[in-house]
């Protein structure tokens, strides 16, 4: 199809340079990555960049099965922009508000059952450079309901001061990635919370980053 090709052209020739050789990636474990799906990548989030690094730790081939996860009333009131959120990024839209009785989250349901690769951002929200907000439970309950599904999460550092929020120019500022151990699920939403905040705050501990200024 050709808007895969376009997706292809685009990630190939114009994410990928400007990630990989004008801002810079140090990717530590990138073999915990999933290598097909079904999976989910959860990661903070500080900037527009966030998604494009995230797919582009991932190779081309893969770019049919990766999905970010976005909120449908952000992209869908302009007609070219959710045609290149959908069709070149690839965004599986997520309905906030939905109709008495109906899954908010059955998109969701639907693209790990065709062993998609989706990336959700649990803080709901660009937050300020490099402070990290609590994560929402919405993704305990994703892995409730598929315990199999490995839920890998991913810390990055730098993208907050290259393309933060509200700001249009990018510096070109070096970006750490963390990835780490896939999460199983433990039993309940509270206990699954927790381990995630412990393994995203041990993932950004790595780094050794010194204060935000």
């Amino acid at each position: 199809m050709l808007t895969n090709l376009l997706r292809w052209l685009f990630f190939a020739f114009i994410v990928r340079p400007v990630i990989l050789i004008i801002i810079g990636l140090n990717i530590r474990h990138r073999e915990r990555l999933a290598s097909h799906g079904p999976a989910i990548i959860v990661a903070n989030h500080n900037s527009h960049l966030d998604t494009l690094v995230l797919m582009s730790l991932f190779p081309l081939r893969q770019l049919p099965h990766l999905h970010p996860v976005a909120a449908a009333d952000y992209f869908l009131r302009n007609r070219l922009l959710a045609w290149f959120a959908l069709q070149i990024i690839g965004i599986l839209p997520l309905e906030r508000k939905v109709e008495k009785g109906t899954e908010a989250l059955q998109n969701i349901y639907t693209a790990l059952a065709q062993n998609q690769i989706l990336i959700l951002f649990p803080e709901g929200t660009r937050g300020e450079p490099e402070k990290m907000s609590k994560f929402k439970n919405g993704i305990a309950r994703l892995a409730q309901t598929h315990p199999d599904v490995p839920v890998i999460p991913i810390f990055l550092h730098g993208l907050g001061k290259s393309l933060p929020k509200g700001e249009f120019l990018l510096v070109p500022f070096f970006c750490d990635v963390f990835v780490g151990e896939a999460l199983p699920w433990t039993g309940d939403k509270h206990s699954y919370m927790q381990q995630l905040d412990e393994s995203m705050r041990k993932l950004a501990s790595e780094g050794q980053f010194a204060s935000w200024e």
